[in-house]
């Protein structure tokens, strides 16, 4: 596939979120895509890089927390300098996307750029980069694409985009019906026997200016606000407090597909997006014991046992006659449940804010 850094293609990699979900080994100070959740030597934000470079260069920007910029930066030493973006307060990704392309639209106004979360796992890049590749075709006519993920399951945890007609000129593309919420477990399983939806993973494509310009019909101020911003960043510590807290998708997504402003690109190149503990042990290798473990697997003694253990330690952990068992081990805290229980975890990092722990959150 022929490189795309001569078509005006750039990358905005929203960074941000605590994980909770994933803790104790996700926080908010060091969040998940910090983290080598994959056992492959490369965080999920370097391996996020390492399958958008071939497509875009350096022409990639990070919007990441004040806090976690330096860390970012360190990982990501090889981005010129300035494509780290650092907010001074969560608002939400209209703001963190839309920000990136403001200033993508001042450096190049005909650009295109793409969006992809930095705590994606992707097992082929190669189907990947060719799905991006054809969003971007896509793109260049003036519309919103979004690549919608391929089900294999009927998943209450994503939303779904439904598809409409098929678009000429493009070997997958079709135009977007509507985006949907989460759904039942009933309703998911006539999307999937439907074969009309696909999973909203939120990934957008789009020129920087049809972002901002789409923008403008439902909120305009923000839109305003941000290409301001671009303008003049010494601007950002008045005016991002003051910026819309709001999603791309409800702020954008939503509002085109009513429109008929929205095309879909299907992927199927295995897409998870870890959300919890379940979805980490369904990427691991499972052991010769039948246990999945994240981190030295030889400090993990499992008898008669199956589930996940991150060993984050030098000390050895043992589990003996336990099914679908979560062991997470950091040494300032240690998490034991079940994969049954992987949605909950984030209520134990409410409980410990709840009791002045936040230290540990």
């Amino acid at each position: 596939m022929r490189r795309m850094t001569e078509a005006n293609l750039w990358a905005v990699v929203p960074a941000g979120g605590a994980g909770t979900r994933l803790w104790p080994l996700s926080r908010a100070a060091a969040p998940k895509f910090l983290h080598d959740l994959g056992g492959t030597g490369r965080s999920l934000l370097q391996a996020t890089f390492d399958r958008l470079e071939p497509l875009v260069g350096s022409r990639l920007l990070v919007v990441t927390g004040a806090a976690h910029a330096e860390a970012v930066t360190a990982q990501l030493d090889m981005l010129p300098a300035g494509n780290v973006i650092a907010e001074p307060s969560p608002r939400d990704s209209m703001a963190a996307i839309g920000l990136a392309a403001a200033i993508i639209e001042r450096q190049d106004p005909d650009a295109v750029l793409g969006s992809f979360a930095a705590d994606h796992v992707i097992a082929d890049p190669a189907a990947f980069r060719a799905c991006v590749a054809e969003a971007a075709e896509v793109a260049r006519t003036g519309v919103l694409v979004t690549i919608g993920i391929e089900p294999d399951s009927p998943s209450t945890g994503f939303g779904y985009i439904r598809l409409a007609e098929r678009l000429d000129g493009f070997p997958s593309a079709y135009a977007v019906a509507e985006f949907v919420e989460k759904p039942d477990a009933a309703t998911a399983a006539a999307y999937l026997a439907s074969g009309e939806y696909r999973w909203n993973a939120g990934m957008f494509v789009a020129r920087a200016s049809v972002v901002l310009d789409l923008l403008a019909v439902e909120h305009p101020d923000l839109a305003r606000d941000l290409r301001r911003l671009a303008a003049d960043p010494s601007l950002i510590d008045e005016l991002w407090g003051g910026l819309t807290k709001i999603a791309i998708d409800h702020a954008v997504a939503e509002p085109a597909a009513a429109a008929g402003r929205v095309a879909v690109v299907p992927g199927s190149f295995g897409w998870e997006d870890i959300g919890d503990f379940e979805a980490l042990a369904d990427l691991l290798p499972a052991g010769q014991d039948g246990m999945k473990v994240l981190g030295d697997a030889a400090r993990v003694l499992a008898l008669d046992s199956t589930g996940l253990v991150v060993a984050g330690t030098d000390r050895t952990v043992a589990v003996l006659g336990m099914d679908d068992v979560v062991v997470v081990d950091t040494g300032d805290a240690l998490l034991v449940t079940t994969t049954g229980h992987a949605q909950d975890v984030k209520a134990v990092v409410q409980a410990l804010k709840d009791v002045g722990r936040s230290d540990l959150t």
